[in-house]
Parts: C-alpha cells; structure tokens; sequence
C-alpha cells in the first residue's frame, strides 16, 4: 500500500528513517506559519548551530545520525594478518577505521525582538537524534536547553523521534505515564520556568496545534504541527517511497504495527 497523503492520523512513524529532510522541511513550514501570525516587531528566522557527533556504538542510530563517516587506509597489518603472521610486518597491508563523524548542521526556530536589539523572545527546536542519541549529544542539547531558559527565552521542544534518550526539558517522571510516548512536546513560558505544559503525540490522533508564547503583552500564536507534517510528507513525495507493509525503522511494536496495518486496510478499501 502506498498513499500519496500522509494516510495516519498523526505523526508517520516511516518518516523517523528520514528525519534529516522531514526536519529541514518542518523548521521551514514552521517558521513561515508564525511568521504570518507575529505583531510587526517580531520577526521568526530559521537559525542554525554545529553538534558534534561520536558515536557510543556500532548500532544503525548511530550510523543514520551520520552519515558522514569516512574510512581511511592506513598502512600496517590487519587483525586477521596479524594472527596469522605476527612475525612478519606486510606494508601492504591496510585496515579501515571509523573517524569521527563531521559536525552536523542542526536547525531551529528563533523568534526575535526587532525594537529590542533583536533579543530572543521564544526558540522553537524539532528534536534531532544528533539531540538525544548519545550522552554527548544530551549534554550539548543540554546545555542549550539550560541557557535558553536562562536567559528568560520561552522554549517549545517537539519530539518525534522514538530512538534516544529523553532530553525533553520537563523531567520524564514528571509526565504522566500515557503522555510519555511514543512521541512528545513540551512548551517552557518564561514567566513561570518551574512549569511545563506538555501535549501527547502519537500516530493514532492528530498531532495537537501548540500555543507558542510571545512576550508577556502578547497573544500566543497557534503551531499547527499535523498541517505542517502532513505538507512535509506531500511535498517531499513519500507516497512514492514508503511501503507500510514493511516495518519502519526503528521497529514498532507489534501491537502498534498492527494497529496501523488494520488502519491503513480500512482506508484502502473505503
């Protein structure tokens, strides 16, 4: 089956194996969405910043997070000719190593202050696996996440990822347990930090239509997430690609998996 419209209700699990592109176009959409809906002192621009990536593993996260990775040869013995022949040193001889991986260029959303020497009045982050995927790249999320709030920027985190670990701003055990997956978002106001309101996000529903915060003085505005998503995988022309009879990656549950396979049967014959 394949569906030139995103065919479930909410987020795709398919498109996590294509994050780099879903993100790149959810950030754009994003942006120009606010943009129409910001007083005329306010201005939303995409910005973007480096994050180091170093593996922890030899898993296939690690590997999608980047895909950069080169291979150099490097004159010696391999393991299995210096099992074989300790005693004797092969110059022609080459193995290939891992290096580390480049810098990935990572995106958000930044809204700005135009009367006020352009200060950061909210930051609106579609979570990468560069984010969550490693310690690592926690603690650079971390840290980010940490100086934002800090400087009094209210911050709007949307995850739709299931692989990595949790980086969200509002602590895991302070979720409700049905809130805590499959995917996840969280808005952090500035003028009351010690709080989060948290939104589920799953492919069983709609993806909710966040309320962003301004300044104080202003109306929120509206991030409709399931209208940008659905645009994200049309235009990029996923019904083309993705083949629902077969598992994404990562794997879903087999309940899940068969929830959705019921699903997009009942659609397909309607």
């Amino acid at each position: 089956m394949r569906f030139n419209t995103n065919p479930l209700p909410g987020m795709n699990p398919w498109l996590e194996s294509c994050w780099g592109d879903i993100h790149t176009k959810l950030t754009t959409y994003a942006c120009d969405v606010m943009q129409q809906q910001l007083p005329p002192d306010l201005q939303a621009r995409v910005e973007e910043y480096l994050s180091v990536f170093e593996s922890e593993e030899d898993s296939a996260t690690s590997r999608r997070i980047a895909p950069d990775v080169q291979i150099v040869e490097q004159p010696g013995m391999s393991a299995t000719a210096m099992a074989v022949a300790t005693d004797e040193f092969r110059s022609s001889e080459s193995v290939i190593i891992r290096r580390r991986a480049s810098p990935q260029t990572l995106r958000y959303i930044k809204i700005v202050d135009v009367k006020s020497n352009r200060r950061v009045v909210t930051a609106i982050e579609f979570i990468s696996l560069a984010n969550k995927a490693t310690e690592k790249g926690r603690q650079q999320y971390f840290a980010k996440q940490s100086e934002l709030i800090s400087a009094g920027v209210n911050l709007v985190e949307v995850d739709c990822l299931r692989a990595g670990g949790w980086v969200m701003a509002a602590q895991k055990d302070g979720y409700p347990l049905h809130m805590q997956g499959p995917y996840r978002i969280s808005v952090v106001r500035a003028t009351s930090t010690e709080d989060a309101e948290i939104c589920r996000a799953t492919f069983r529903a709609p993806l909710p239509t966040v309320r962003v915060p301004l300044r104080e003085t202003d109306k929120d505005i509206e991030l409709p997430l399931q209208l940008i998503l659905n645009s994200a995988y049309e235009n990029g022309r996923y019904g083309n690609d993705v083949d629902y009879s077969v598992m994404p990656d990562p794997v879903l549950d087999s309940k899940d998996f068969e929830w959705i396979s019921n699903y997009l049967e009942k659609i397909d014959s309607d």
